[in-house]
């Protein structure tokens, strides 16, 4: 059995930061790509950012040069360093992760989210 949990969020001014962590535990053999989302109030779930197992990463335009997403493979964790946060940042973050069950079974699980706010 796999579990995610996240942690970081909160409520942050304009312009301030923000560090989400979402860790994995249970039985598994490894993590592939880890991903985070987010979901504003009325509005569907958007992708962030990816990293690979690799390390490579990707962001959505809306976050580059602001989001750092990285991991450490060590604790089974992905963090998503947040700043020069804006209040169209305030939404609901996910974590989504790659997980490898056995040889040849792979499992995407989803984190509980974390809810960011951002006053202006």
């Amino acid at each position: 059995q796999v579990q995610l949990v996240e942690s970081g969020g909160g409520l942050v001014q304009a312009g301030g930061s923000l560090r989400l962590s979402c860790a994995a535990s249970g039985s598994f053999l490894s993590i592939g790509a880890m991903d985070w989302h987010r979901q504003a109030p009325g509005k569907p779930r958007e992708w962030v950012a990816s990293i690979t197992s690799g390390g490579s990463t990707i962001y959505a335009d809306s976050v580059k040069g602001r989001f750092t997403i990285s991991r450490d493979n060590a604790k089974n964790t992905v963090y998503l360093q947040m700043n020069s946060l804006k209040s169209e940042d305030t939404a609901v973050y996910y974590c989504k992760l790659l997980i490898q069950l056995s040889t040849i079974n792979y499992h995407y699980y989803w984190g509980q989210g974390t809810q960011v706010t951002v006053s202006s």
